[in-house]
């Protein structure tokens, strides 16, 4: 009798997949191209052609000022209720006249019906045409914030020019922007006066100050790094910013020019204009000749508003020498203040537009600015969850601004007290205003939390000592 053999069993391989669930990332990347959003889907724009879209002039004329103007390109899209939570807050509490250009509104709501709730929830919205019941009730200001919270003013060392850092000056041409944001940190200069805030005024003649900025350079070679900015300098004539940025390149010690404008986000089609274009490409041969880095820096606080026409303004300014384009955000709640929108954001900057995402600040303390404002902890939470997505170089830093001493990268104080919500922040140099302070770089300097983020603990005591 023949005994039966078992059968051969083959081992299974060593490196089989093995049919499980994955877990997944945090964030999932997803390019998305950009898009030029449809402007006619506004009743008030019905009609207008692609040439009168990409005209400067036209979209500078039909920036929208006042609530009326608002209605004639929403038109009934939207609940009157809207219209008087923006009154409300036009009358009591904006710290910013209203100034939002065609191409910043036609980023909200891009590509769903426009509704009450709809743009009520827009993040664009949400800074640009605030309403009354975006802000808290129980704390629309932090008892220390104030209308000038870095104290740039206190520091101009001419009129404009403000010496905060020892190598580095702030020069603010003008007061005044082709559009209006809402969290404004020089709300206490820039723009019309508001029911809430009487704006400071530049007096002199701008070609005096600017010969005061360019007397006060070239007697301190220790600045090499000039902001320009305002305002913004896309509201300079550009023969003048053209004359004063060659003054500026005649300066041996200047070493770095960078150009602040949101417009090029808010309004391209500044940067497009062929005088403009012209204009910058002979500023940035004559800095690539002197060795000066020249860059521009913008303000773009949420994917919606990168678009393909914003992408070109940047291409366009890098093609004619510009060194870089970098980015500025803000962190806001209701904004940006999420790792999905901020990585979202960062995508579209580097991968689309051209656009170095640079710095994400916290939002400063000014008045009625409580709701947009996150802690400390919170920021540094959102730091740590963007890394590892985008390439070094084009990961932001997260800092926050402090009084008196200046941007700090989040995770550097020294010192928290989470349950009130104070941070403390050394600094290693003085201000132009601290020059005779033996103690300046001994002291530690407070920063504050939004009390409605503290634990009920933390809340109470700034409820009993609202008024120290």
């Amino acid at each position: 009798m023949t005994q039966t053999q078992p059968a051969e069993t083959i081992p299974a391989p060593r490196h089989a997949p093995v049919a499980a669930p994955t877990a997944g990332q945090p964030y999932e990347y997803r390019r998305r191209p950009l898009v030029e959003p449809d402007w006619t889907r506004f009743p008030g724009w019905r009609h207008i052609t692609r040439e009168q879209w990409e005209s400067a002039q036209w979209q500078r004329v039909n920036c929208v000022k006042n609530i009326k103007q608002l209605h004639t390109v929403l038109g009934d899209t939207v609940d009157e209720s809207f219209y008087a939570d923006l009154e409300a807050d036009q009358q009591a509490l904006a710290t910013m006249s209203m100034l939002v250009p065609p191409q910043m509104i036609n980023t909200m709501v891009p590509h769903a019906p426009l509704t009450t709730a709809a743009l009520l929830a827009d993040p664009i919205r949400r800074y640009m045409i605030p309403v009354a019941s975006d802000r808290r009730t129980d704390w629309p200001s932090h008892p220390y914030a104030s209308r000038d919270s870095l104290h740039e003013h206190d520091m101009w060392v001419a009129e404009g020019l403000t010496h905060r850092y020892p190598t580095k000056v702030l020069a603010e041409l003008l007061s005044t922007c082709p559009q209006y944001c809402g969290h404004c940190t020089r709300m206490d200069l820039v723009g019309n006066s508001t029911p809430a805030v009487d704006k400071l005024k530049l007096t002199l003649k701008p070609v005096d100050r600017y010969d005061a900025h360019i007397t006060y350079l070239k007697a301190h070679p220790g600045v090499r790094d000039v902001v320009v900015s305002g305002g913004d300098v896309a509201n300079v004539p550009w023969r003048n910013l053209e004359s004063y940025l060659m003054r500026l390149l005649e300066i041996e010690t200047i070493r770095d020019i960078r150009l602040a404008t949101k417009a090029l986000m808010g309004l391209p089609q500044h940067w497009l204009q062929p005088d403009v274009v012209e204009g910058l490409e002979r500023v940035a041969r004559t800095a690539a000749r002197r060795g000066v880095n020249l860059a521009i820096h913008t303000h773009v606080n949420h994917a919606q508003s990168l678009t393909p026409l914003v992408a070109k303004a940047a291409q366009t300014a890098l093609d004619v020498g510009v060194r870089d384009v970098r980015n500025q955000g803000v962190l806001m709640r209701g904004v940006n203040a999420t790792a999905p929108d901020l990585l979202d954001l960062c995508f579209a900057l580097q991968g689309e537009a051209g656009i170095l995402p640079y710095y994400f600040y916290m939002c400063d303390m000014i008045p009625n600015a409580e709701h947009w404002r996150v802690p400390v902890w919170h920021a540094q939470q959102l730091q740590h969850d963007i890394m590892g997505y985008l390439p070094g170089y084009a990961t932001p830093r997260i800092v926050c601004d402090v009084p008196f001493v200046g941007k700090r990268w989040v995770h550097m104080l020294t010192d928290y007290d989470r349950e009130r919500g104070i941070s403390y922040w050394t600094k290693n140099y003085r201000t132009s205003i601290e020059s005779a302070d033996l103690e300046a770089l001994n002291k530690r300097y407070a920063y504050y939390d939004p009390i409605d983020t503290l634990p009920a603990a933390g809340q109470q005591w700034w409820h009993e000592h609202r008024d120290d």
